[in-house]
């Protein structure tokens, strides 16, 4: 597959305030992430590990019982069926990978 520029990946919006522009492999999705202050993404699961990478901002995390505010260049791994969601203190550019691949963001 050539190169794509990022700015090249439409943006979708998935939560209200939560767009993403993605790229999938064979058994993995990387996520780029605009999120506007405030907005929020509720509490879900789903059996993918996720590793959340925090480029730009500040983002509550909730992850099972502990709640974690994360910064720039913090990191967080998110467990396959671990209950997650959080809120954008700032506007944030966060980036996600998951495996196996996110279908539903086909």
């Amino acid at each position: 597959m050539p190169p794509k520029a990022l700015k090249d990946i439409p943006g979708r919006e998935i939560v209200t305030g939560f767009t993403g522009r993605f790229v999938h492999g064979e058994r993995s999705t990387l996520s780029f992430w605009e999120v506007t202050a405030g907005c929020a993404l509720p509490v879900h699961q789903h059996d993918h590990e996720q590793i959340t990478y925090i480029a730009e901002g500040t983002f509550e995390m909730q992850l099972g019982d502990e709640v974690y505010t994360l910064h720039q260049h913090d990191t967080l791994l998110i467990p396959s069926n671990t209950p997650h969601g959080g809120r954008a203190i700032t506007n944030c550019r966060i980036i996600d990978t998951f495996c196996p691949v996110r279908e539903d963001y086909k």
